[in-house]
Order: structure tokens, then sequence, then C-alpha cells
């Protein structure tokens, strides 16, 4: 099944300052999601972001707002991005079926994310290498669960460029600089 464009939108889960440090192999986790990002981004793909409990855990990292450019964060206390009105009226209200996931942590809330989405009959992309955990044991158990749900499971060049479809155009060399 390929994925298009036109019926996808993106979830940034939670990359949020006081977790962020703890997170396995954080800083190239931070340089594939930010180039994930602009990647979305020349593509026109929407990007709902999340920020579990504000509070505690601080806000998006500066290098991923600073990819998004303007936006603006849906705080969440629920695990899942699933079950918040403003979240879900997000998601719903854009008609798309396709969710590209990425974010952390992948054995939390982007695995109880995916599994509620699954329920619900959306697509669930999960972007493997722009998702992390503290322990990588985690990360892998919870792809593998993932997997077996039904979620497929990508990575950012290869849906970026699934995306596109076709080179030659300025989004073709846009992505293609994004990538290398």
């Amino acid at each position: 099944m390929r994925i298009d464009a036109s019926h996808s939108m993106a979830l940034c889960i939670d990359i949020q300052e006081r977790l962020f440090p703890h997170i396995h192999q954080h800083d190239e986790l931070a340089d594939r999601c930010g180039r994930l990002i602009r990647g979305l981004r020349a593509l026109e793909i929407p990007i709902v972001v999340t920020e579990q409990y504000v509070k505690g855990l601080g806000q998006t990292i500066p290098t991923i707002r600073e990819a998004l450019g303007d936006h603006e964060p849906l705080e969440k206390m629920s695990f899942s991005c699933c079950g918040v009105d403003a979240i879900e009226a997000r998601v719903l209200g854009a008609r798309r079926h396709s969710m590209i996931l990425f974010g952390i942590e992948t054995h939390v809330c982007v695995l109880q994310t995916a599994l509620d989405l699954l329920e619900q009959g959306q697509t669930v992309i999960v972007v493997e290498d722009c998702v992390s955990s503290r322990n990588p044991n985690d990360k892998r158990i919870a792809i593998e669960r993932m997997r077996s749900a039904g979620a497929i499971i990508t990575t950012m060049e290869s849906i970026l460029f699934e995306l596109l479809r076709v080179a030659g155009t300025d989004t073709f060399r846009a992505i293609s600089s994004i990538v290398k």
C-alpha cells in the first residue's frame, strides 16, 4: 500500500525539554526529526504537535520548535494522543486517514497513540528512525508490537520520497538536500 501525501498528516509526539536529554541517542534523534519536519513542511503535510504535561516535562525542544516554525502545541495528560478533544478535533477535522507518527517515548505515548489510531481505522505510519525511548529495548519491543498490530514501519528518508513520488521538481530538490 502506497502512502499518499494528500491523505497524510503527522503527529509530532512529546519531544520535550526535560525528558529529551534522557532519551537514547537524543542528539541524532533531534537531527532526524528536524529533517523529517522540514521535509513534511516542504510537502505541505499538516503536523500536529503534542506536549505531555508541560508543567513537568517542559516545552518542545528548541531545535524542533525551530524546524516547525509557527505552530500551536496541544497539551495532553493522557499518554495517547487519542481521547484528547483538541487533538482529536485537529486530526479528525483534517479528514486525512494516514497518520505519520514520530517522537518519544516509543513504548509509551507513540505506542498507545498508534494502537488507538489503528482501532479507529486509521493507517498508521511509524517513522522508526524518528522515535526513541530511554531504553533501546523498550523501543525495539514497541516497534515489533506496532508492526504486529498493523502499523507501517518506515524511515525518514523513505517516507519523504514516498510522499514526494516524482523527481525533477523544486520539492524534489528541497527533499534531496534535506536527507543528505
